[in-house]
């Protein structure tokens, strides 16, 4: 929690088309995608700062916000006494300025450039821009703690990655003082950590500004026709150029409470690959991402579910589940669930079987039938004996998205024939 008496305000970015994770994004923004059972993307970005006693903040949509809004709207509000305790939304709304005429968010700087009358708004001392479709946990005041401490103008957020890796992420070098002295965009050969010659800083696009750096790098960059208007791509490099004090936060030393251990869990949800990966990685019987740490609450919806149910136990026809997780109102009747994440109100009937796959509410699983290596978006009817992910080229027949490694994504209410 925050120890010092500045004011900070968070900007949570979730305007991402998500056109990779099609089609879990045909309908609705990367961060509304569902997650985990009962969650959304977002909720992890909002629980981060919630936890880390940052209590205000705006979240800035554009593509296909609608079930980003429902979500926000009925499940994130604060009550109405605290003036600094808000949740609120900044759609895209095409402000007429001297510089740009009428536009929609141009890239992530631009976002926050429209929207920097909010931060005015609030006297805030230093604002703290986040992603909101990553899934990860972060004690952002430890954050906050490390850029005053530093006087710093800019913080980024950086996660040590295997020097292998680092050639698909924006790539820190910092001196000893872990000060950034250069930027790498995806670097066929990234420069190692000081002292840790394995490993290079991949940034996580979490950012901490104080107020006057932030309003004085928007208000250059906005009027640029060479600039992109993202802060990786333009305004950082920029910022560094110009001898601006920025500093590299080690997401690895970022402590959780309740959690032992180094804070090493952040996952870019952004194939259809990894975001399966990321809910499988839930199952596991000590997950390294632990959703029943009751010092780092995860707070999403309230809705109302009965609780899940597991009926019949004869022989072949037992209702049973196995390293899963099983949201409210699940009814698994006479059916074998199997290292899956199971969301709310689905149902499995007799005889079936359900894999290594993730089931969003609302799917019925029909009796005899398979679903193995699957996601299956909302309210989706899987008849009697029909097999999903069983064969990619029948799935791909049906006009479903089979990966390269034979995932199956069945769209929200299709219908088989």
């Amino acid at each position: 929690m925050l120890t010092r008496n500045v004011k900070v305000i968070g900007m949570v970015l979730a305007g991402g088309k998500g056109s990779r994770l099609h089609p879990l994004t045909l309908q609705r923004t990367k961060p509304a995608v569902p997650f985990g059972s009962k969650y959304r993307i977002i909720d992890f970005a909002l629980n981060n700062m919630i936890n880390s006693g940052v209590y205000g903040m705006y979240i800035l949509t554009q593509f296909k916000a609608q079930s980003l809004t429902e979500h926000i709207q009925r499940h994130w509000r604060f009550g109405t006494f605290l003036d600094d305790h808000f949740i609120t939304l900044a759609p895209a709304q095409m402000y007429l300025y001297e510089e740009l005429g009428a536009e929609w968010y141009r890239g992530t700087a631009d976002a926050i450039y429209q929207n920097l009358h909010l931060v005015g708004n609030n006297r805030a001392d230093l604002v703290a821009i986040f992603s909101g479709d990553h899934i990860y946990k972060m004690d952002l005041s430890h954050m906050i703690e490390y850029h005053l401490d530093n006087q710093a103008d800019v913080t980024i957020a950086a996660y040590p990655t295997p020097i292998e890796d680092g050639k698909r992420f924006g790539v820190l070098q910092v001196d000893a003082d872990w000060r950034i002295t250069e930027f790498q965009e995806k670097p066929d050969a990234p420069k190692a950590i000081p002292g840790r010659p394995t490993h290079c800083l991949a940034s996580m696009g979490n950012y901490v500004f104080t107020v006057s750096t932030l309003v004085e790098m928007l208000k250059d960059d906005v009027g640029r026709r060479d600039s992109e208007h993202d802060f990786g791509k333009d305004v950082l490099p920029r910022a560094l150029h110009e001898g601006k004090r920025m500093f590299a936060y080690d997401f690895a030393r970022n402590p959780i409470p309740g959690q032992s251990g180094p804070n090493t869990y952040w996952r870019d949800v952004g194939t259809l690959d990894s975001y399966w990966e990321a809910n499988m990685d839930l199952v596991a019987v000590k997950p390294e991402f632990d959703l029943y740490n009751e010092e780092w609450p995860l707070r999403t919806s309230a809705e109302y579910s009965a609780p899940a149910k597991f009926v019949h136990e004869e022989a072949g026809r037992r209702g049973q589940a196995f390293n899963s997780l099983v949201g409210g109102g699940v009814i698994i009747s006479g059916a074998t669930v199997r290292h899956s994440v199971v969301f709310r109100r689905v149902r499995v009937n007799s005889y079936a079987t359900v894999e290594n796959s993730v089931l969003f509410d609302n799917v019925t699983v029909g009796r005899h039938a398979r679903v193995v290596n699957a996601i299956l978006d909302k309210n989706v009817t899987v008849p009697d004996g029909v097999t999903v992910g069983v064969d990619p080229e029948e799935d791909r027949a049906r006009g479903l998205v089979v990966t390269d490694t034979g995932l199956v994504c069945v769209p929200k209410g299709y219908s088989f024939r």
